[in-house]
C-alpha cells in the first residue's frame, strides 16, 4: 500500500553530486561468470540529464512487464517512455514547490517511487509515442531546460502579485511541452488504440503492488518512514528492515525471477566508469601490510591487483547509519539489479543495468560486490510477491 507522509514544513537543501577525482586503484583483470540473470531490456543512455531515476525504474518496470506477461521473445520486449514520466514528475513537483513557497528541492533528481506514482496517476506510453527529444539533440542534454524551469518556479514562488495568477501552470506546462513534447492523448500499438491509462492496464502493470525497502536505525525496524533525502520530494515511504534481511530478500527475489530498482550512492572510490563496484578500502589496498584488527584476514582473501591486493571494507548496520548520518552516503544514482555472478576468485557480485549507454568493459552492465550493495544502498523496490508469505503476513503488507 502506498502511504503518504505529511509534514507541517519541509526545507531540504541539496547539493549536486560533483564528479571528483578518485584515488588510483590497480584492479585485477576480473573474469565474471553468471550464476543467474533475469530478463532486462536494452541499456539506454541518459546522457547529460539527471534522470537516472527514470531510466533505472522504467527499466525495472519493463522487466516486470516481461515477467508478468511471460514474454520470451526479446523482439516483443516493451520500450517505455522515460520522458513521459519525467515530464509529469516535473509538473507535479512544480505544483508542490509553489504550495510550499519554494521550500522544496527543485532539481532533475528524484527516486523510484516517483515513477510508480506517475504511472499510477497518469499511465504510461511507449517510447515512440513520446521520445522527449524535442529540442535539437539526439541524446538528452537538459541543463538549459532545468535552468529555465527552476527560474520559472522561483519567480512564481516569490509571488510578486501577492496572489497567484491562473496562468502560471499553463505557462510552465507549455515550457515542458516545448522541450519534452506534448503528452499523447491516444496512440496505436500493434493496431490497437490506447490512452496512457489503458496502455498501462493492458500491460498488466499495477504500481500499487510494489514495495520499497530500506535499512536504517534512526527509525524502528518494521516501521514505515519517508527516507530523508531531497530526491524523495513526494515523501513516499519505505519499510525499514535490518540490512541482513534486506539482502536476503533481494537474493531470494533474484533467485525467483524478479529484478529490483536500486537507489544507491556511487561516490565510493571503488565504483568505476569501467563496470565495477567494489567497496574498496583505499588505505588497506594502497598500503598493504596494515594490521588493523577490523580487517583481520581480509587482505589474505582479496584478489591481487597489479600493485597489491584489493581490500574491501566490511559493512554493518552501524557503518551504514554512520555514513547516512554523516552525508557520505546518499541517493546519488539509480540503477537496476537483475542478476548474480562471481569472479575467478569466487567472489559474489550483483549484475546491474546502468543508464550510461553501452559503456565500460561490459557494455553498460556493472558488476557490484555484495559488500558494496550492503553498504551503499538507500533503498530497493520489488514486487510484493517477491516477498515470502511469512514476511507479508507478519508485517501486515497489503
Amino acid at each position: 500500500m502506498r502511504r503518504s507522509f505529511i509534514v507541517a514544513a519541509a526545507l531540504c537543501v541539496c547539493t549536486a553530486a560533483f564528479a571528483q577525482s578518485k584515488p588510483k586503484i590497480d584492479w585485477p583483470d576480473y573474469k565474471f561468470s553468471t550464476d543467474l540473470e533475469n530478463p532486462i531490456t536494452p541499456v539506454k543512455n541518459q546522457h547529460r540529464s539527471g534522470t537516472c531515476w527514470a531510466y533505472s525504474t522504467i527499466g525495472f518496470v519493463e522487466s516486470e512487464i516481461i515477467r508478468i506477461n511471460g514474454i520470451e521473445n526479446p523482439e516483443q520486449y516493451p520500450d517505455l517512455s522515460e520522458f513521459f514520466v519525467v515530464s509529469h514528475s516535473y509538473a507535479d513537483r512544480a505544483e508542490k514547490y509553489i504550495r510550499l513557497d519554494g521550500n522544496l528541492t527543485f532539481s532533475a533528481g528524484s527516486e523510484a517511487d516517483d515513477v510508480l506514482d506517475v504511472i499510477r496517476d497518469y499511465g504510461i506510453v511507449p517510447q515512440e509515442a513520446m521520445t522527449g527529444m524535442n529540442y535539437g539533440t539526439e541524446l538528452p542534454v537538459q541543463g538549459e531546460m532545468d535552468a529555465v524551469l527552476y527560474a520559472y518556479v522561483q519567480a512564481v514562488a516569490s509571488n510578486p502579485n501577492k496572489t497567484l495568477t491562473t496562468a502560471w501552470q499553463r505557462g510552465y506546462n507549455a515550457i515542458l511541452a516545448e522541450y519534452l513534447g506534448k503528452y499523447p492523448e491516444t496512440f496505436t500499438v500493434d493496431g490497437v488504440e490506447y490512452t496512457p491509462e489503458s496502455y498501462r492496464d493492458a500491460l498488466g502493470f499495477k504500481p500499487d503492488e510494489y514495495i520499497t525497502l530500506t535499512s536504517f536505525t534512526h527509525h524502528p525496524f518494521y516501521s514505515w518512514f519517508a527516507i530523508e533525502v531531497c530526491d524523495n520530494w513526494r515523501w513516499d515511504e519505505a519499510l525499514n528492515v535490518p540490512v541482513d534481511e534486506m539482502m536476503s530478500i533481494l537474493d531470494a527475489a533474484l533467485e525467483n525471477g524478479y529484478t529490483a530498482a536500486w537507489g544507491a550512492d556511487v561516490s565510493q572510490p571503488g565504483f568505476t566508469r569501467d563496470g565495477l563496484g567494489v567497496l574498496v578500502d583505499i588505505e588497506m589496498t594502497n598500503n598493504s601490510g596494515s594490521d588493523r584488527e577490523r580487517w583481520t584476514g581480509a587482505a589474505e582473501q582479496a584478489p591481487k591487483g597489479k600493485a597489491g591486493k584489493i581490500v574491501e571494507l566490511v559493512p554493518t548496520q552501524e557503518t551504514r547509519q554512520t555514513d547516512f548520518d554523516n552525508k557520505t552516503v546518499t541517493d546519488d544514482h539509480g540503477m537496476q539489479i537483475f542478476g548474480i555472478a562471481h569472479d575467478q576468485f569466487g567472489k559474489k557480485y550483483y549484475m546491474v543495468k546502468n543508464s550510461w549507454g553501452l559503456t565500460g568493459k561490459y557494455d553498460g552492465i556493472w558488476y557490484i560486490t555484495e559488500s558494496f550493495v550492503k553498504q551503499q544502498t538507500i533503498d530497493i523496490v520489488l514486487h510484493k510477491s517477491a516477498l515470502s508469505g511469512e514476511f507479508v503476513s507478519e508485517h501486515n503488507i497489503k
